[in-house]
C-alpha cells in the first residue's frame, strides 16, 4: 500500500483548480441561439411544462441524475465531529466517486446545523433540486431520526451511506464467507463489536438475510449490551441479549462463528481469535486501524476468513462497491425511496458477482494472474466494471417489484447496454461489431494460446458468440492455465504445433508455401522448418481455408509478423503495401487513424496506398470517408519532406478519385476544426465536412497520436489495430493489448472474413 503523506494529500487537493469536482455544460452554448435556448427566452418552456407536470423535471432538467451528498460534519471518517466546513473535502470526494463509478452527478452540501429538526428542514427545503439524497458522516443516534423522517417526508431516495453502505457490502461478504466456510446464516453465532449507526444497520440487514437475534451479541464501549442494562436507547434495545453469562468481548467471541468489528483498533486479541469456532469469519472494519490486523488474525488461526476496510488486504469492505450503483438504479427508475428490498437486491448482486470469473481488467489492476472465489476473494474489487450493470439492474428491478419505481424499464438488454456505454465499457459501435460477428461466427486462430491475455480473450470471444476459437500452443500448458484461471475450454480447439499429430498438416502447409515462394529463394526444407512457428502455421491455416481469420502479436515483433504476412497471405491486388488503422470512438464520434503500426517511413507510393486503404476501411464500417492527410504545414506552405510527399499524393488522389472527400497536406488543428479550415482555406475539398479519417505522414506520428489519445482520454474507446490490405483476415495486437482489445479485434476479423466470403459468392 502506498503511504499517503500529509504533504502529498494537501498538494493533491490544492493543485490546479482547488477541490475535486466542477460543473460542465451538457448542451451547446457557443452561439446566441444556443444561449437563448439555454436561458431566456427558451428556458420558459420547460418551466411551464414542469409546472403542469412536476415529474417532467426528470425529463427537462438534471434532477434524474443528480444526488446531494449532505453532511453536518459530526462524524467525519475517523475524525469525529470536525464541523461542516472541515468535512467538505470528504463530501467532494464522495461526489467524485459517484461520477467516476456510476456516471451520477453529485453536489456536496455542508449544512452547519447540529439540531436534527433544523437540519431536516434545511434538507427538505433544497430537496426539489435533486433526484436522491446521500446523507453522510452524521453521528448516531441523531442520524437514525434524520434519515427516518427524511424518508417519510420526501418523495425521492434518501440513504445514510455510513449505515446502509457498510451494511450492504458486509452482508454480501458475509453471504459469501459463510458459503466458503460451509455454514448457514440461520445457525451461526455473530458478535458485533460496536453499536453505532453502521453496526445497527449491518445487524438489521444480517437479520433480514436470516440471522437470528438470539444468536447475536452486540457490544458497545461498556461491554455486552444486555436486557439487564438500564438507559439503553431504542436502537441498542433492539439487539440487547438476554444472556447473563457474558459481559466482555473475550467472553462473547468464545465459540462464535462471526466477528463484526465496527469499533476501534486493537480490541480483538489473538487469544480471542483462537477461541472462536472452526473457520471463523472476522470482519475487522475499524479504520484506519482494524480491531485486529490481518497478519495477527492469520497467525492465530490460518483457517480464518478475514475482511477489513483497507485496500492493502484481501476482501476489503468498501462502500464504493455499493452506493454509486444503488443510487444509479434508483435514479433510473425515478424511485421514491431506497427500501429494504433494494438494499437486499444490491447485496445479493454483489455477492453473486464475486462468485463469477473475474475480468482481466481487475486482475491487471491488482497485478495478479487470476482472482478466484475463495478465502482470499469473496468480495468484488471496486474496479470491477461489472458492478454498474449487475448492482444497478438488481436495484432497479427491486424498485419496480416493490412498487417505489415511477419509471418502468422494459428493455433490460438496452438498459444494460446503456449502463456499459455510460461508463465507457462498451459503445453502440462495439456492440454492433459483436452483433454483426454473431450473425456468422468464424473459425479464428489465436497465435499465442499460452499467453494468459490471449487465452482469456479467446474464451471470452467464444462466450460472446462471435467466433469458434483455435488456440496454438502446448495443449497441456493451455489446459493447466485455463484451470488456474477458471476458464472453460469446452468447444475450443487446441493445436500443439510440435505434436506428431500435426505432421501431415505441417508437411502440406510447407509444400504450399514452398511452391508459392519457390522463385524467392525458399527451399522445401526451409518451408518445413517455418511450420513450427506459430505465425507461419496459423496464417497457412487461413491461406488454405482451414480457418477464417488469424490473431497474433502479443509476443511477436511486428517486423517479423509483417514479413510472414507478406510471404504467406500476400497483399491485395492493386496495392503494393498493407497498413493498419485504429478507431477512436469518443463522444464526438468515430475517428479513423492510419497507419499506426506497419509502415515506418512511407514514401509517396506507400502514402497513396494508405489513403486508398483507409477509404476502403472506413466504408467497411459503413461510413463515408472524409480524409485529411496530415503534415506540419498547410496546403503548400512548405515543399520539402513529408509535406511535399503528401502534396503529390493529394494531387494524384484528386485526379483519380475526384468525388472522394480528401485533402491536405494540413495540420491536425485545421483537420479537426472545419470553421478554421474553411475560413483560412476556402478552396479545400472538405469544405463544410467533419473529418473522420486522419492519415499521418509517418508511423511515429500516427502511433504516438493514437496512444496519446488513449492515455489522456479514458472515456474514449480505442479499437485496433485493424489490418488493411492483406488478401485474408490477418489481424494484429500488441503486448499492451487487454482482453477486451483482443476481443474487439476478433470481432473485426470475423466481420472481415464474412465480407470476404460474400465477395467470393458474388
Amino acid at each position: 500500500m502506498v503511504k499517503i503523506t500529509k504533504e502529498a494529500a494537501l498538494h493533491y487537493h490544492e493543485m490546479g483548480k482547488p477541490g475535486k469536482i466542477e460543473v460542465v455544460p451538457t448542451k451547446p452554448y457557443r452561439t446566441q441561439t444556443d444561449l437563448s435556448l439555454a436561458y431566456s427566452p427558451g428556458v420558459a418552456e420547460p418551466c411551464l411544462e414542469i409546472q403542469q407536470n412536476p415529474h417532467d423535471a426528470y425529463r427537462y432538467t438534471n434532477k434524474g441524475n443528480l444526488v446531494a451528498v449532505i453532511s453536518n460534519g459530526t462524524a467525519v471518517l475517523g475524525l469525529g465531529d470536525i464541523g461542516a466546513l472541515s468535512g467538505k473535502p470528504v463530501m467532494e470526494g464522495k461526489s467524485l466517486l459517484f461520477k467516476i463509478y456510476a456516471g451520477v452527478d453529485a453536489f456536496d452540501i455542508e449544512v452547519n446545523e447540529k439540531d436534527p429538526d433544523k437540519f431536516i428542514e434545511a434538507v427538505k427545503a433544497i430537496a426539489p433540486t435533486f433526484g436522491g439524497i446521500n446523507l453522510e458522516d452524521i453521528k448516531a443516534p441523531e442520524c437514525f431520526e434524520i434519515e427516518r423522517r427524511l424518508k417519510e417526508e420526501l418523495d425521492i431516495p434518501v440513504m445514510h451511506d455510513d449505515q446502509h453502505g457498510t451494511a450492504i457490502i458486509s452482508a454480501a461478504g458475509l453471504i459469501n464467507a459463510l458459503m466458503v466456510a460451509g455454514k448457514r446464516i440461520e445457525e451461526v453465532r455473530i458478535v458485533v463489536n460496536g453499536a453505532g449507526a453502521a453496526a445497527i444497520s449491518c445487524t438489521r440487514l444480517y437479520c433480514a438475510f436470516g440471522a437470528r437475534k438470539e444468536n447475536i451479541v452486540m457490544l458497545d464501549s461498556k461491554g455486552v449490551i444486555s436486557t439487564a442494562r438500564e438507559g439503553l436507547n431504542e436502537q441498542k434495545r433492539e439487539f440487547a441479549t438476554s444472556r447473563t453469562d457474558i459481559h466482555t468481548l473475550a467472553e462473547a467471541v468464545a465459540d462464535a462463528d462471526v466477528f463484526i468489528g465496527l469499533s476501534k483498533g486493537h480490541v480483538l486479541t489473538q487469544d480471542m481469535v483462537r477461541s472462536m469456532a472452526n473457520n471463523p469469519i472476522i470482519f475487522a472494519l475499524a479504520n484506519p486501524v482494524p480491531e485486529i490486523s490481518y497478519e495477527e488474525a492469520m497467525e492465530a488461526r490460518p483457517d480464518v476468513l478475514m475482511s477489513t476496510g483497507r485496500t492493502d488486504y484481501p476482501n476489503q469492505i468498501n462502500n464504493v462497491i455499493g452506493f454509486p450503483y444503488i443510487f444509479r438504479g434508483a435514479l433510473d427508475t425515478a424511485a421514491s425511496a431506497i427500501n429494504e428490498e433494494m438494499k437486499m437486491a444490491a447485496a445479493r448482486a454483489i455477492a453473486e458477482l464475486a462468485r463469477r470469473p473475474v475480468p482481466d481488467i481487475v486482475n491487471r489492476a491488482y497485478h495478479v494472474r487470476n482472482f478466484t472465489f475463495g478465502p482470499d476473494y469473496f468480495i468484488p474489487k471496486p474496479v470491477d466494471p461489472r458492478l454498474i450493470t449487475e448492482v444497478s439492474m438488481a436495484v432497479a428491478k427491486a424498485a419496480m417489484d416493490s412498487g417505489v419505481a415511477r419509471r418502468e424499464i422494459t428493455d433490460w438488454k438496452a438498459y444494460r447496454q446503456r449502463l456499459r456505454e455510460l461508463m465507457g465499457q462498451e459503445s453502440k459501435f462495439t456492440q454492433n461489431l459483436y452483433e454483426t460477428a454473431r450473425t456468422n461466427p468464424k473459425r479464428v486462430v489465436f497465435a499465442e494460446g499460452t499467453h494468459p491475455t490471449m487465452l482469456e480473450a479467446a474464451v471470452r470471444a467464444k462466450e460472446e458468440g462471435i467466433c469458434f476459437p483455435i488456440l496454438l500452443g502446448n495443449d497441456e500448458q493451455i489446459k493447466r492455465m485455463a484451470e488456474e484461471m477458471d476458464l472453460n475450454l469446452d468447444g475450443i480447439e487446441i493445436l500443439n504445433l510440435r505434436n506428431d499429430t500435426q505432421n501431415e498438416r505441417r508437411h502440406r502447409y510447407a509444400q504450399h508455401l514452398a511452391h508459392k515462394m519457390e522463385r524467392k529463394g525458399y527451399t522445401p526444407q526451409e518451408a518445413e522448418d517455418k511450420m513450427y512457428e506459430r505465425n507461419y502455421f496459423g496464417m497457412m491455416m487461413v491461406e488454405t481455408g482451414e480457418a477464417d481469420a488469424f490473431i497474433t502479436g502479443l509476443y511477436t515483433k511486428y517486423s517479423n509478423t509483417i514479413k510472414v504476412a507478406n510471404e504467406v497471405i500476400g497483399i491485395r491486388p492493386g496495392f503494393d503495401h498493407f497498413a493498419t488503422m485504429h478507431l477512436i470512438n469518443s463522444k464526438n464520434g468515430i475517428l479513423f487513424v492510419a497507419d499506426t503500426l506497419i509502415n515506418r517511413h512511407p514514401d509517396e507510393r506507400t502514402l497513396y496506398d494508405i489513403a486508398r486503404l483507409s477509404a476502403d476501411t472506413v466504408r467497411f464500417f459503413n461510413r463515408t470517408p472524409t480524409i485529411a492527410m496530415l503534415s506540419y504545414s498547410n496546403f503548400g506552405t512548405d515543399t520539402e519532406g513529408s509535406a511535399e510527399r503528401v502534396q503529390h499524393v493529394i494531387k494524384r488522389m484528386h485526379e483519380e478519385f475526384p468525388d472522394m472527400a480528401i485533402d491536405g497536406e494540413m495540420q491536425l488543428n485545421f483537420a479537426m476544426d472545419k470553421e478554421l479550415r474553411d475560413e483560412k482555406y476556402p478552396f479545400n475539398k472538405l469544405r463544410g465536412l467533419d473529418v473522420n479519417t486522419l492519415v499521418f505522414p509517418n508511423l511515429s506520428a500516427a502511433n504516438s497520436s493514437y496512444k496519446m489519445i488513449k492515455a489522456l482520454y479514458e472515456e474514449g474507446e480505442v479499437v485496433g489495430p485493424i489490418q488493411m490490405g492483406l488478401n485474408k483476415p490477418i489481424h494484429f495486437t500488441d503486448f499492451e493489448s487487454s482482453v477486451r482489445d483482443i476481443v474487439n479485434v476478433t470481432a473485426v476479423a470475423v466481420i472481415d472474413a464474412i465480407v470476404m466470403e460474400k465477395k467470393k459468392e458474388v
